[in-house]
């Protein structure tokens, strides 16, 4: 029975779109299989979502707050008494173990940018996002830094299959960013 009054279509049709790309990659996503993955009917998607990119720009957002909720719910960037590289070496490490299909599913809506130029400003939201949350306890320059050498370090890992090594890891952070009492 269709629903007439449903506030939380919108919303849905994202949660499908992230489910579809999840399983199927980007080839995978039209309209019409995020509608059936929504179970609403297929001019719910293209009503809110008249194109592709659009969807795909919400889609990225949503995934987007990923890493950068788990670095906004830890204590330690208010605190400049702690360990940063240790801190953020042991995030991603939290990251990555976690739902490895997320992670993945995140950096395929980023790298998704490259060929979409639409979602190019959603990518760089995430980059500016989190060197901002960074940027609390260290310079801007360097904050940028620490989030390109933590991209990185997830790609690595991703496209290798490497396992995560945190003490690398925290070295290599440490490099931009000493340790107190260094």
């Amino acid at each position: 029975m269709p629903r007439r009054h449903d506030p939380e279509r919108r919303q849905r049709i994202i949660d499908a779109a992230i489910r579809v790309v999840g399983r199927s990659g980007l080839a995978g996503l039209t309209h019409r299989s995020v509608a059936a993955e929504a179970d609403v009917p297929l001019g719910s998607t293209t009503y809110h979502f008249s194109t592709l990119d659009d969807l795909l720009v919400a889609a990225l957002r949503q995934a987007n707050e990923g890493f950068a909720k788990v670095i906004e719910s830890r204590g330690a960037l208010s605190d400049p008494r702690s360990d940063l590289p240790a801190e953020l070496a042991g995030w991603l490490g939290d990251w990555l173990s976690g739902d490895r299909t997320g992670v993945e599913l995140e950096y395929e809506l980023y790298l998704a940018a490259l060929r979409r130029p639409a979602l190019r400003p959603v990518a760089a939201e995430w980059a500016d996002d989190l060197a901002a949350v960074l940027a609390r306890r260290t310079d801007p320059l360097t904050a940028r830094a620490l989030v390109a050498l933590l991209d990185g370090i997830c790609l690595q890992v991703l496209l290798t299959d490497t396992p995560y090594d945190e003490e690398y890891t925290r070295q290599a952070l440490a490099r931009l960013v000493p340790p107190p009492g260094t």
